[in-house]
């Protein structure tokens, strides 16, 4: 399953949010610095979908906060 992400790094809680048009939203309390943020998205995603951190991958956006991560 691939899922279109949208990350804000450096936030003050770590949320999960669902828009609309079917994006989530990620709120993770990580900095955008030496990977920092994209572990920080695995971990939550981990989480949220009850799945090991080893079956998601950042497959397009690891530098940028809009990211397509696939749940294997």
């Amino acid at each position: 399953m691939k899922l279109t992400i949208q990350v804000k790094p450096n936030s003050r809680i770590e949320t999960i949010e669902t828009l609309p048009n079917g994006t989530l939203v990620l709120k993770v309390r990580a900095p955008a610095t030496e990977g920092k943020a994209n572990t920080a998205v695995i971990e939550a995603l981990a989480t949220h979908f009850k799945v090991p951190k080893s079956r998601i991958q950042i497959v397009r956006g690891k530098a940028s906060r809009t990211k397509v991560v696939e749940i294997a």
